[in-house]
């Protein structure tokens, strides 16, 4: 667990900072939403840590920090409107995943050390996490239909 509250607090700043850059309200809601939870998940984190009665170590956020280099300078280059939107919400649940990986890595390590409480703690994170790649994809998909009917509408009305 020693790995998860830097990349955990700094992965909250990226939310924040990605959905600053956002104009679409709905995205901006979500973005900030998922910052809002990641402070949960933190004070999660730390609990965890009481329980096992462990400190966390400094580690490396090198992944994160090339990941949001990468992508501040990606979103900086993207013209279209609706492409920016979809980069915004791809890249989010990019970050998403890497989190997911994380939970469910550690709530199985929880489950085999037999601190089952770790468990609960880490799965309610992990649902979070979950349930937001499902937020974002409902909303790729929104964007997707609405792009492709106003495509048909205009084949049409040619």
């Amino acid at each position: 667990m020693c790995n998860l509250a830097p990349p955990s607090v700094q992965g909250k700043k990226l939310y924040k900072e990605i959905s600053q850059l956002v104009e679409d309200p709905e995205v901006k809601e979500v973005l900030e939403a998922r910052a809002f939870i990641s402070e949960k998940g933190i004070s999660t984190i730390d609990e965890c840590f009481r329980v096992i009665g462990e400190k966390p170590v400094k580690v490396s956020t090198q992944v994160q920090d090339v990941f949001a280099d990468e992508f501040r300078k990606e979103f900086a280059e993207i013209e279209d409107p609706v492409t920016k939107r979809l980069y915004l919400l791809a890249r989010a649940n990019q970050l998403n995943q890497l989190r997911v990986a994380e939970y469910a890595s550690l709530v199985a390590a929880a489950d085999i050390s037999g601190h089952s409480g770790v468990g609960v703690l880490l799965s309610s994170c992990l649902a979070d996490r979950l349930t937001f790649g499902e937020r974002v994809h409902r909303i790729v998909r929104q964007i997707a239909e609405t792009r492709m009917g106003k495509k048909v509408t205009e084949r049409i009305a040619a």
